[in-house]
């Protein structure tokens, strides 16, 4: 009886102990974090950033091309405009040449020709004024250097010194930018005779050495 008795016990006794270990291994499962491949994560991150640089660069190069078409046509849109200005001023310059090439040695032949001439010369400069291209004012103005390139100077009493006396090669500006500078010619004064003459030049010297 007493065996009976106690039976029951151990087992009880027993029973406890292994529900214990088995909730402390489940315990245990649950709070252990899950470990990450470094080297997985670091190819991963770099696929990534490799894929969104060449989408980055794809787009670029798309932009470069698209920007490069529209300046060239930009370009040949820019110069048909200018050829539609200037074939008109070409044309009369042919006529003008035709008439020269037919003309007889009478001066109203002559006569017509010039006139011709002028006539497209004035078309073409109404053509470079739609176009805002102006020409540099140079003769009997100061001479500036950030328009006027000088190639010879000139003593004459028809100009005050530093101005331009003549134009050799007309010159011509887009608004501020200089296109081309004016070639000219620029006035100085004309020595005296006095100051030119050997003798002011003898004594000049004598008293100089007077003053020594």
């Amino acid at each position: 009886m007493a065996d009976e008795a106690s039976e029951p016990s151990a087992e009880a006794a027993a029973t406890p102990a292994g529900a214990s270990s088995e909730a402390g291994a489940r315990t245990g499962e649950a709070e252990a974090p899950e470990v990450l491949d470094p080297l997985a994560t670091a190819q991963e991150e770099a696929a990534q950033l490799k894929d969104k640089l060449l989408r980055t660069l794809a787009d670029f190069d798309n932009f470069r091309k698209r920007t490069r078409r529209e300046v060239d046509e930009a370009r040949r849109i820019g110069r048909d405009q200018l050829l539609k200005e200037m074939l008109p001023v070409f044309d009369n310059l042919e006529r003008a040449v035709e008439h020269s090439l037919r003309a007889g040695s009478a001066e109203n032949d002559w006569k017509g020709l010039g006139e011709g001439i002028s006539l497209v010369v004035r078309q073409l400069k109404d053509t470079l004024g739609r176009l805002g291209i102006e020409r540099i004012d140079a003769l009997g103005q100061a001479f500036d250097p950030a328009l006027h390139e000088a190639i010879q100077q000139l003593e004459t009493n028809d100009h005050p010194p530093g101005t331009v006396a003549a134009e050799v090669q007309a010159g011509y500006r887009e608004g501020d930018r200089l296109v081309r500078p004016a070639l000219v010619v620029v006035a100085k004064a004309i020595p005296s005779a006095v100051d030119a003459s050997p003798d002011s030049a003898g004594s000049d010297s004598g008293s100089s050495v007077d003053l020594s």
